[in-house]
């Protein structure tokens, strides 16, 4: 199937493939949310890591999907000398990203791996900061709700879908023990 005709997957289907891999999990439905800030409120409810998903690319049009706990100041320049990235990385157009992982902006998720499109990512890159809680928190392929699970299933949801993810202090992603 190509990336032109495949269907992005739908939150039934990524709710069907948790029940597969015997993935607990749990949503909060609540209003649209584009950023971070926007959904500050509604985190209050949910305890444990909330993120910031950040679909990146660089100069030769090699793709990155970042998953920073929300609170991380993200060094890209050092992100893309630690992936080898090709010239710097900068954000992936709203086009190139739908058409990548099938989510909107603001919908931006590890959960978007589940789409068959999404093997264009080159690498997965999760901030160790956001691993240390127990409960970690993302849109389920829409940004009207938030689904929590603990952060060893996300690892196993990640590798299930194909990827390796490099786990990365993206404060600091060039430190030693990085």
């Amino acid at each position: 199937m190509s990336a032109a005709t495949a269907e992005p997957a739908t939150r039934a289907d990524l709710f069907s493939l948790f029940e597969k891999l015997a993935i607990d999990y749990q949503t909060v439905e609540h209003r649209p949310v584009f950023t971070v800030d926007e959904g500050r409120d509604l985190k209050a409810g949910m305890p444990g890591g909330h993120s910031k998903n950040l679909f990146l690319k660089d100069k030769k049009g090699s793709l990155y999907l970042a998953v920073a706990w929300c609170d991380t100041t993200v060094d890209l320049v050092g992100l893309g000398k630690a992936l080898g990235a090709k010239g710097r990385l900068s954000f992936g157009k709203s086009e190139l990203m739908s058409d990548t992982l099938g989510v909107i902006p603001g919908a931006v998720t590890p959960f978007a791996l589940i789409n068959e499109t999404a093997q264009e990512i080159r690498d997965v890159v999760l901030d160790r900061a956001l691993l240390q809680f127990d409960q970690v928190w993302f849109h389920p392929l829409e940004n009207n709700a938030t689904t929590g699970l603990r952060a060893e299933y996300l690892l196993k949801f990640i590798r299930h879908c194909g990827f390796e993810p490099r786990l990365i202090d993206l404060c600091a992603p060039l430190a030693a023990d990085a």
